[in-house]
């Protein structure tokens, strides 16, 4: 029994390390969202999916800037959008939906961001989506899917059509709607989303000077998109996540708490 005991608790306390360590990731994004001018007062999410096989996540309470957000506030939540543990917060299940559909069809999408900023929004409404205008677009393109609008996301029955439009996809464009990535990790999603974001601003101010566009060899395009599948999880991970949470750590660490 003892040696059974003495088996169980590393496991358990690594359990409960990984699940601090997302804490905290989450948090940081959430706070980087904020940073960058992305939230949307207190709607859109990102969630998280806890190591197990119970389909947990973690997602932010509803009604909380994402400027506020911390480790400790993030809340438990099923694949229904319930909540897991007591807690004084709550969530919005009907914002969940795109999340949960997300994390049903994907295992590998660990971090879901799903957000509604202008120039994302913007993009989101134009026939011909993301453009290959520049390098920042041209890293994207070969791994963006779309989603047709059918209104606030709020039936169980888009689910189906939803995984279907993202396939094997890492980033799409919600069609009159906004913009969503997912990654292994929270690091990955987050650096996959800025791209996405940044290049839709790079479209809109290049759009706003006319039509006189400068167009990118296909072949060009292709060896970008080459180069962003073989290695922008790792560079999201190992370089650009560490560099952002210095960043955080200098501004205000408190979303650690």
């Amino acid at each position: 029994m003892d040696n059974e005991r003495a088996a169980v608790r590393p496991t358990s306390a690594r359990s409960v390390d990984k699940e601090r360590t997302l804490r905290i990731d989450l948090a940081a994004a959430y706070r980087m969202v904020a940073h960058f001018g992305w939230d949307d007062l207190i709607f859109t999410h990102i969630s998280v999916r806890l190591p197990g096989p119970e389909h947990h996540f973690l997602i932010n309470p509803y009604g909380m800037l994402f400027e506020e957000i911390t480790a400790s506030s993030l809340v438990k939540i099923d694949l229904h959008g319930q909540i897991l543990e007591a807690s004084q917060s709550i969530v919005n299940p009907a914002g969940f939906m795109i999340h949960s559909a997300v994390h049903e069809a994907r295992r590998d999408a660990v971090c879901v961001m799903h957000l509604h900023t202008v120039d994302g929004t913007a993009v989101a409404g134009l026939s011909a989506g993301l453009l290959p205008l520049n390098q920042t677009a041209q890293l994207l393109i070969g791994d963006l899917a779309y989603h047709d609008y059918e209104g606030l996301a709020l039936e169980p029955d888009e689910r189906p059509r939803l995984q279907r439009s993202l396939g094997k996809c890492s980033a799409m464009i919600l069609r009159n709607h906004g913009t969503l990535a997912v990654g292994g990790s929270v690091a990955e999603a987050f650096a996959r989303m800025y791209f996405l974001e940044r290049a839709c601003s790079m479209q809109v101010r290049t759009l706003s000077q006319g039509n006189d566009l400068h167009a990118t060899a296909a072949s060009v395009i292709e060896k970008n998109r080459q180069h962003a599948l073989a290695g922008f999880d790792a560079v999201a991970k190992h370089l650009v996540w560490p560099a952002l949470i210095r960043k955080l750590d200098h501004m205000d660490p408190s979303y650690k708490t």
